[in-house]
């Protein structure tokens, strides 16, 4: 299940590709698939492992293009293991809600991308997001877990504010906002065959759709996305800078004019950037 978009953030084979905060490894998988060079980190060792386990698996059974390589590496997304411009692409995907520091990640992140290079970020959208807060404590006091919500206009802010320019936005998985919500409810630290029936009838519908890809449910998503899609995403490109002049002054430069409806496949930017809710 994917989350960016790789019609409207299309890589390159060759592409060398950041997924931060990678987890599971779901994006780093697909840009592999792709042909881009691809390091998967995650301050997670057990996750790492795992992730790199499939890359192999993955690499044994053809799944990747000749050129194409796959690093899956333990790291500190505040203090990252490599040069400036190392990545033509940066994706973090989930992550931004759960670190205090976010405004020093995307430093991070844009100082490791190079002039040209594109990063997709993705966070809990702001509406479906609060009505989990709401519905229980839960939910977002766990370790580790979320401690913020972005609205849309404050994520595009902070990314201007380091240095990108928002080219477009857009929301995924209205199927899952009804599940969490669900969760909520019941119970989140009820899980398998102790959660309750309507979370165990929700979460075989999400299965059965992922699985088969059935073209009811695609067109539900569809429909649903701009309504309540669980996650926000946002794309940005680090710009090319003349010699002196710092990536902050050229956000502020930029203005307006930077913000999300001024590129193609910006979907509901417009509304979000005007209502300020993710």
């Amino acid at each position: 299940m994917l989350t960016v978009d790789f019609s409207r953030f299309p890589l390159a084979p060759g592409d060398r590709v950041l997924d931060l905060g990678c987890g599971a490894g779901r994006h780093a998988f697909e840009c592999y698939r792709r042909g881009a060079r691809v390091v998967a980190l995650d301050r997670n060792a057990e996750e790492i492992r795992e992730v790199a386990k499939w890359f192999a698996a993955m690499a044994e059974a053809g799944e990747a293009p000749a050129g194409a390589t796959a690093t899956a590496m333990e790291g500190d997304a505040l203090a990252l293991p490599f040069p400036d411009d190392s990545f033509d692409v940066v994706i973090i995907s989930e992550v931004m809600e759960h670190i205090h520091d976010d405004k020093g990640v995307l430093a991070e992140m844009v100082r490791v991308l190079r002039p040209g290079g594109r990063i997709a970020v993705t966070v809990p959208r702001y509406g479906p997001e609060k009505v989990c807060w709401a519905l229980s404590d839960a939910y977002h006091e766990v370790e580790g877990g979320h401690i913020r919500i972005y609205r849309a206009h404050e994520l595009l802010g902070r990314m201007r504010e380091a240095g990108l320019r928002p080219y477009g936005t857009h929301h995924a998985h209205g199927l899952h906002s009804p599940y969490w919500w669900l969760k909520c409810a019941f119970g989140v630290e009820r899980d398998g065959d102790d959660a309750a029936l309507p979370v165990r009838a929700y979460h075989r519908l999400l299965v059965w759709d992922i699985m088969k890809k059935p073209l009811a449910t695609r067109l539900a998503e569809k429909a649903l996305d701009p309504l309540i899609g669980k996650s926000f995403v946002a794309y940005a490109t680090k710009p090319h800078l003349p010699q002196g002049i710092s990536p902050g002054d050229d956000a502020a430069a930029a203005g307006p004019a930077a913000g999300p409806g001024t590129g193609a496949g910006t979907g509901s930017a417009g509304a979000d950037a005007a209502g300020g809710q993710a």
